[in-house]
């Protein structure tokens, strides 16, 4: 990673020259958008963190009351509170710990909102034809997803995309990231070509470069 980018200039390169190649031979178009994280997560980790130390202080006192220690109401109350406030100042201090108390299907529909959103944002959704597609990643959730508009969605079944989505994801977890959006590229760019070959005069409607945010 260089200059706080996600993937090197070479890298960036790699892809963009795979997104090129892959448009030349069909009408329709490829963007990738890379995702450090698709949401702050701290009020949703904020919420199951607090919700935690009430359930845990709620079980202590049973606990308490069953082996005859007595435990003033008043002082349970601090007590919550004083952990609650401890543990907020903690994932506001290290943002990195919030997700580890999101679930997982929270953390995988924020990033396909994001997706959706980045769709919508990039006029993917404008191409001629509506045969644009996304490859979305968002690294902090370990989530991908190609997004097809509904041109290339009445045609090509969505097994064929959580094939690409599959291998991308088994190169990033082998921090071979820019491997596995070449790879994607390719299988949309066969599914593209296959479906929506490239007309007389073929436009080159979005840019090729990775969009990382």
């Amino acid at each position: 990673m260089a200059n706080g980018n996600i993937l090197t200039g070479e890298e960036r390169a790699r892809v963009a020259e795979a997104i090129r190649q892959a448009e030349g031979r069909t009408s329709g178009e490829i963007y990738c958008v890379l995702a450090r994280a698709s949401d702050s997560y701290f009020f949703p980790a904020a919420f199951f963190v607090s919700l935690s130390i009430l359930l845990f202080s709620l079980l202590a006192s049973f606990f308490l009351h069953h082996w005859w220690i007595s435990v003033r109401p008043g002082s349970l109350v601090m007590t919550q509170l004083a952990a609650i406030g401890a543990a907020l100042l903690l994932l506001e201090v290290f943002p990195r710990l919030r997700i580890h108390f999101v679930p997982r299907r929270l953390r995988y529909r924020r990033a396909h909102d994001n997706a959706l959103r980045q769709f919508l944002s990039r006029n993917i959704h404008a191409t001629g034809g509506r045969t644009g597609a996304l490859i979305f990643v968002s690294l902090a959730e370990r989530y991908a997803e190609v997004v097809a508009d509904a041109g290339i969605g009445a045609r090509v079944p969505q097994e064929r995309w959580n094939e690409a989505v599959a291998i991308l994801i088994r190169h990033a977890a082998g921090s071979r990231l820019a491997d596995g959006l070449v790879e994607a590229v390719q299988i949309v760019g066969t599914e593209l070509s296959t479906h929506f070959p490239p007309g007389t005069v073929n436009p080159d409607e979005l840019d090729n470069h990775v969009a990382e945010i």
